[in-house]
């Protein structure tokens, strides 16, 4: 059943000869072909250690990103990545440089990260492939102002609502049973900081509310009836750090009462995602609800009986058997990496599996 009972966001920490062939690659020390290699054959290794580690759906690490979003976005129709701009803001932090904007009409054609998923899909056999890819709402959301071409805003939005529904038909038509949403444009949303940035646009947060949810479920119309597709939800992930805060309280109706997702993967791994009480307004039986209870951020495993009360906890407004497990976020949202060794990703992993298995078990 997708998703898992033990389940994860995706990416996994860089290892080091791909992050060097990737800093060769840019010094133009090596082809694309030479770093391709290196990525075919590091990610090959990842398949088998995911499998040994016992997680059930496989990723390619998102190995042959830099950014978790914008490297798709970049990629589609009318949409460019450029470096001449500070990164996101993160707690304290400044991300290196790097953004998207939009020069003309958003479509979807062709896009490298099919044939990406072609490759973890072969390469898989017969487990599960899971193919990740930013939300629609974050094409929306991070541009900053002046890098969208559109004078139309509703135009802006179906066309890119029409650009997702090509693209989630083309990763079905490849193989594609498993694509999960990553979104943290909703973060936006959780606290009044975020409020205050989107007002500092011009936008109106009751109706960005509305705009979130309509860009998701319209993307998702006409999805084939046996694709399964989640969403995930976070704060932000870059060097161990966060983008911001919040509880879901303010769009908690719409979140888990009104988006047609098949399951949704939510941060709960600190005081700063707030309590499980929002949960009550989920409405669906077939919904299933993934916790992020095990950080990404830190090496250390959480107290196991802690985790199993928060599960149990949480259980208090959604049945049990809706409920999955997770690590809150991937391990490398961006090629840098959180701060822990490879070895503790693994050993994270591998205490979800291990925690899962005594809770449903």
């Amino acid at each position: 059943m997708i998703p898992f009972r033990n389940d994860h966001v995706g990416s996994f920490l860089r290892p080091a000869n791909l992050s060097q062939a990737r800093e060769q690659y840019k010094a133009g020390t090596i082809t694309y072909e030479e770093l391709r290699d290196v990525e075919d054959q590091e990610i090959i290794r990842l398949i088998e250690k995911q499998k040994e580690n016992g997680v059930f759906a496989i990723t390619d690490g998102e190995f042959r990103r830099s950014w978790w979003h914008f490297d798709f976005l970049g990629g589609l129709d009318g949409v460019e990545l450029y470096e001449e701009i500070d990164g996101p803001q993160f707690h304290n932090m400044q991300t290196r440089k790097g953004g998207i904007r939009v020069v003309g009409k958003v479509d979807f054609s062709t896009h490298p990260f099919v044939e990406h998923f072609k490759f973890v899909k072969k390469h898989a056999g017969d487990a599960v492939a899971k193919q990740t890819i930013p939300s629609p709402n974050m094409l929306l959301y991070r541009l900053e102002n002046g890098a969208n071409s559109y004078t139309d805003r509703e135009q802006f939005l179906e066309d890119t609502i029409a650009a997702y529904q090509k693209a989630i038909q083309t990763f079905y038509d490849a193989g594609c049973r498993y694509l999960q949403i990553d979104d943290t444009a909703w973060a936006d949303l959780f606290s009044e900081a975020g409020h205050d940035k989107l007002r500092a646009k011009g936008l109106d947060p009751a109706k960005e509310l509305k705009t979130m949810q309509r860009m998701i479920n319209e993307t998702l119309a006409h999805k084939p009836a046996d694709l399964v597709v989640t969403m995930h939800i976070c704060r932000g992930n870059y060097k161990s750090n966060y983008f911001s805060t919040g509880g879901y309280d303010y769009a908690s109706e719409v979140i888990f009462g009104g988006l047609n997702v098949d399951g949704l993967f939510l941060e709960f791994d600190d005081e700063r995602s707030g309590s499980f009480e929002p949960l009550k307004y989920v409405n669906r039986p077939d919904l299933k609800i993934v916790l992020g209870l095990i950080t990404s951020k830190t090496g250390e495993l959480e107290n196991k009986e802690q985790i199993k009360a928060r599960i149990a906890e949480a259980a208090t407004y959604v049945p049990l058997d809706q409920l999955c497990l997770s690590p809150q976020c991937g391990f490398s949202s961006t090629e840098e990496g959180n701060i822990l060794t490879e070895e503790q990703q693994w050993r994270k992993l591998r205490y979800v599996k291990e925690i899962a298995e005594e809770v449903w078990n």
